[in-house]
């Protein structure tokens, strides 16, 4: 598409309206989910990648890399942006998993599905970042866990102890002001990108 007449500020707008219609039947008419990218659809969103920047997505300079797997393999609602903020090394993953917790006691995919939830689908947590991140919280004594059926150990619930609670009134201390700093830099970002 290079030298062609094109939309720059359409990429994200022309897909959806490409995709409108093409979705799981449980989802309704533009509502998808990782689940629903048929090998049909995957192949129309890499075409239209393509299309529109002469690359495939993992080979494209920029979206190359290891956080752009997810579009590399067509899952388009993710956002390398909230994926970045949410990892472990980005710093919101603990106080977000403590913030499920101190809700209700709860399991591993619970709290992975909550993540999904609470970031509207562009990020699914790994329950490899997950599971050690409950792990090292049970460690500190941050959350307990039992397991719903002693015998079977086939879910183990957790729950926010007081010292859990102390400790994520100090993360929300220490984080929130910051995390108000980044948006209000992203915003500036934002507003000079338009």
């Amino acid at each position: 598409m290079y030298g062609k007449e094109r939309d720059f500020g359409g990429f994200w707008n022309e897909w959806s309206r490409r995709r409108e219609g093409k979705h799981c039947s449980d989802n309704g008419p533009g509502r998808h989910s990782r689940s629903c990218f048929s090998p049909e659809m995957v192949r129309e969103w890499r075409s239209y990648f393509h299309d529109f920047t002469g690359f495939t997505p993992e080979e494209h300079w920029a979206f190359g890399g290891r956080r752009f797997k997810p579009w590399h393999r067509g899952y388009d609602l993710y956002n390398p942006l909230v994926s970045n903020i949410l990892s472990r090394e980005g710093g919101l993953l603990p106080l977000v998993v403590l913030y499920i917790i101190s809700g209700k006691p709860c399991y591993g995919n619970e709290i992975i599905s909550k993540i999904t939830e609470l970031t509207k689908e562009q990020w699914v947590a790994n329950p490899g970042a997950v599971y050690p991140l409950i792990a090292e919280l049970e460690e500190e004594e941050f959350v307990t866990g039992k397991w719903e059926d002693d015998i079977k150990r086939t879910k183990r619930i957790y729950s926010i102890t007081d010292k859990g609670r102390e400790e994520l009134e100090q993360l929300k201390a220490i984080i929130k002001p910051k995390l108000n700093e980044a948006v209000e830099v992203l915003t500036e970002l934002n507003s000079y990108l338009v």
